[in-house]
């Protein structure tokens, strides 16, 4: 625990979507192919993690300390980090590592008003001392100032749109749960007041709606929407006979573990339902057909979900604070869906085509509790790329979870929801190693999967996940056959479950913030595995070659097999507001013109990738634009590879990366470059 006195001496987020549902020799300046080894081949990884960067298990009451600490001095916080007189601090969270280092999450306010997507994460030394702050969005105190707090549309206006809104997407709703509130809408790059409207009642397929819809109170117009509802001695259907905690009045309430209960619908559709009690300590017989079989499956899931969190990353509850969530079943009827809803802080699971096979099974609870501690955490919005990864989260600690579990009737493995038979013919509902061999899920990253369903846009990250745990090729896990494959063919060798697992919880809870991309992933995960094992580390250098093979991001060097690469990895400054830069690589031994579909690719650090303009410039100067400036475009970074049709240009001599800063206030720099012949 660190004292209050140290830091103030410093300080001045469904289960499924619808149920129906290189080798390159590198130089200063400059750099020239030659032959090597593959590069997704880095030696197995037996280094330990740094024991200071691992976070400490916190008590429920140490938790509260730190967030008491941290609201006592969130106003000093707020002035050194340069925020304007009316905006405001609120403390979300507090995570710590084990050497005391802390990371503080707070979301803002703006002379009142909630700022959506303004989040940020403190990263403070056990002295107090500010290292890192990760930011939702760049916008400065100068833009957020200028924000107007007078609105043109009436509130009315904002909750027509989002009952317009919701009906669409099959609602029949008349009036909206929550009325318009009064917000700054952050997350898409330039503050702007609006209202926020939320829609309840029914989706179409009987879930229950939470529907988010951003209106400009300028213009009236729709900036943004996101469902709140995320789908995803006891006789259990799919794990066999198990040990439950119960009240010793013989109900459903784990009294072990913050009192988490389970209770009955009876096919109801709202309210909590009955508490499951009985006679005796035994819970259903392991059939569909007797009511308390999925209470207890249930109530066994949430147990072994709380266990892995709290063992093996020291988290007590979903939220930190030792807190039980509650589990509902029987919702509805043959209601084939599962769900997580943070309002009520509970799971919610239906019984299944033919009421036969409820969504309870152990991957599945997790998977819906996981998007608890999202919430609690990164609380990625659940829409575009920040929802594919909340999907992914969920999934991936789900996979967590039936390892650490470990249960003889479900063990684990990398499918999602194989033991309820969503398609009726044995199959799972999602695949890891190759997420489109469930026919909808994605691959790899590319720029449009913001604009997929978030259930399988998730797909990258599941496979990136799969990727780093077990490498890419043919593998049996117990007694399951998988076949990763990666989109640039070349291979990635894995550095083990248990070290992907670490990784990604840290980046949720000290990286991502709610606005979090793929690339932004890339960053976060990228930093964590620094502090974890070293920036020259087999796992840092790991993690690196599964994003590039999920196509986020540059192989750390390496043949591609579409031909010869040659790659600058020396960093250079970008100037902010300032004159152009360059890198620049010097390609020899190539015959005749370049190709029709060069492969450039771009690895740049910046704050807020709005600003730049980025061109490939060939040897006789001609110039190629890869990407304009947009003030829109708030999101961090640009890693990506380019094609050009370069087929006029001579192949050899150099040529150069050309970045330009046209904007104040966010700064960068290019950290490689290179091109694929």
């Amino acid at each position: 625990m660190r004292s209050t006195p140290s830091r103030r001496a410093t300080a001045t987020g469904a289960l499924i979507a619808a149920a129906a549902l290189l080798a390159v020799g590198v130089q200063s300046g400059t750099a020239t192919a030659t032959p090597g080894s593959a590069p997704g081949a880095v030696p197995a990884a037996a280094s330990k993690a740094d024991p200071g960067s691992l976070p400490a298990k916190l008590s429920p009451a140490q938790r509260a300390e730190l967030i008491s600490e941290a609201n006592s001095t969130r106003a000093a916080t707020a002035k050194e980090l340069g925020l304007g007189s009316q905006e405001k601090l609120v403390v979300r969270d507090v995570v710590q590592d084990q050497d005391g280092t802390t990371h503080t999450r707070y979301e803002r306010t703006l002379a009142g008003l909630p700022v959506l997507g303004g989040d940020l994460v403190v990263q403070q030394t056990k002295a107090g001392k500010t290292e890192g702050i990760t930011k939702a969005s760049r916008a400065t105190t100068a833009q957020l100032k200028a924000v107007g707090l007078s609105a043109d549309v009436a509130p009315a206006a904002a909750e027509k749109q989002a009952l317009g809104a919701a009906k669409a997407e099959g609602s029949k709703q008349t009036e909206a749960s929550k009325a318009p509130r009064k917000v700054v809408w952050l997350a898409g790059g330039t503050p702007q007041l609006a209202y926020e409207t939320v829609v309840g009642g029914l989706q179409h397929d009987g879930t229950p709606n939470e529907l988010h819809v951003v209106t400009d109170a300028s213009t009236g117009a729709k900036l943004y929407e996101w469902q709140g509802v995320e789908n995803g001695t006891g006789n259990t259907q799919y794990s066999g006979q198990v040990t439950l905690g119960t009240a010793p009045s013989y109900t459903l309430t784990d009294t072990t573990r913050g009192n988490t209960k389970t209770y009955n619908l009876n096919h109801g559709s709202s309210g909590t339902g009955t508490l499951f009690s009985g006679s005796d300590d035994i819970w259903g017989d392991g059939t569909p057909q007797n009511v308390e079989t999925a209470g207890a499956d249930a109530h066994y899931g949430a147990a072994e979900t709380w266990d892995y969190y709290k063992n093996v990353h020291g988290r007590t509850g979903i939220r930190g604070d030792g807190v039980g969530a509650y589990s509902r079943v029987h919702y509805g009827n043959n209601y084939v869906n599962a769900f997580w809803q943070d309002s009520c802080f509970c799971m919610t699971y239906g019984d299944g085509s033919g009421n036969a096979a409820p969504l309870t099974s152990l991957d599945v609870a997790a998977h819906e509790m996981t998007h608890g501690v999202t919430a609690a955490t990164a609380n990625l919005v659940y829409s575009g790329e920040s929802g594919g990864l909340n999907e992914a989260t969920s999934d991936i600690f789900a996979a967590g979870v039936e390892f650490y579990s470990n249960t003889a009737q479900d063990p684990g493995d990398y499918l999602v929801g194989e033991k309820i038979d969503i398609n009726g013919d044995g199959t799972p509902l999602r695949y890891m190693d190759k997420p489109s061999k469930d026919g909808a899920s994605k691959d790899a990253w590319y720029s449009g999967i913001g604009n997929v369903d978030v259930h399988y846009s998730s797909g990258p990250a599941n496979h990136w996940f799969y990727l780093l745990s077990e490498g890419s090729g043919a593998k049996t896990v117990n007694g399951v056959n998988y076949d990763s494959p990666t989109s640039d063919g070349l291979p990635v060798t894995g550095i083990g479950r248990d070290k992907a697992l670490q990784i990604w919880f840290k980046a949720l809870t000290t990286k991502f913030t709610s606005t979090t991309n793929y690339a932004a992933a890339r960053t976060g995960t990228l930093a964590v595995a620094s502090e974890l094992y070293g920036a020259t580390s087999p796992e840092y250098a790991a993690v690196a070659h599964a994003w590039a093979g999920i196509n986020v991001g540059a192989r750390p060097g390496g043949t591609d097999p579409g031909g010869v690469v040659f790659e600058n990895t020396t960093a250079v400054a970008i100037p902010d507001n300032g004159a152009a830069v360059t890198s620049s690589v010097n390609v020899t031994g190539r015959t005749g013109n370049a190709p029709s579909a060069l492969k450039v690719g771009v690895d740049i650090s910046h704050t807020w990738r709005g600003d730049l303009v980025v061109d490939l410039v060939a040897p006789d100067g001609t110039a190629y634009r890869l990407k304009n400036s947009s003030s829109g475009d708030s999101a961090d970074n640009v890693v990506e590879t380019f094609t050009v049709n370069a087929s006029s240009e001579v192949a050899n001599g150099t040529w150069k990366l050309k970045v330009q800063d046209i904007a104040s206030q966010d700064t960068g720099r290019i950290n490689s470059f290179k091109l694929t012949f």
